[in-house]
C-alpha cells in the first residue's frame, strides 16, 4: 500500500485542512495518465468515492482511485513547498 512520509503527511494534511468544506474531506489520488505513460492527479475532495482505497491518519485521510492504489501500492510519496511556496509530490520506491 502507499505510504507517505512525514513531510508528505504535514504538508497534505495543511493543504487539506485549508481547503476542507466537511470533516471527512481528504486528499484524493487519480490515475489521469495512460497504461504506458502513467499520470497521477491529485485533488482536495469532500469524501472518498465508491471504491476508493483510504489510507492516512487522524490527521490526514488520503482516498486512492482503484488504479491508482494499484499503481501506487509498493511507493512512498513525498512532498516539499519551494520558496514561492508551490508544493511538489513525489513517487519514491518503498525501502525493501
Amino acid at each position: 500500500m502507499l505510504t507517505l512520509t512525514e513531510n508528505a503527511n504535514t504538508i497534505a494534511a495543511t493543504i487539506v485542512a485549508q481547503q476542507a468544506t466537511t470533516p471527512d474531506a481528504g486528499l484524493r489520488i487519480h490515475s489521469s495518465g495512460t497504461e504506458a505513460e502513467p499520470r497521477f492527479a491529485v485533488t482536495i475532495v469532500p469524501t472518498a468515492e465508491p471504491g476508493d482505497a483510504v489510507i492516512g491518519d487522524e490527521d490526514l485521510h488520503v482516498f486512492l482511485e482503484k488504479a491508482a492504489a494499484e499503481a501506487l501500492d509498493d511507493k512512498v510519496l513525498d512532498a516539499a513547498v519551494d520558496e514561492q511556496g508551490a508544493v511538489s509530490f513525489t513517487l519514491l520506491p518503498q525501502p525493501a
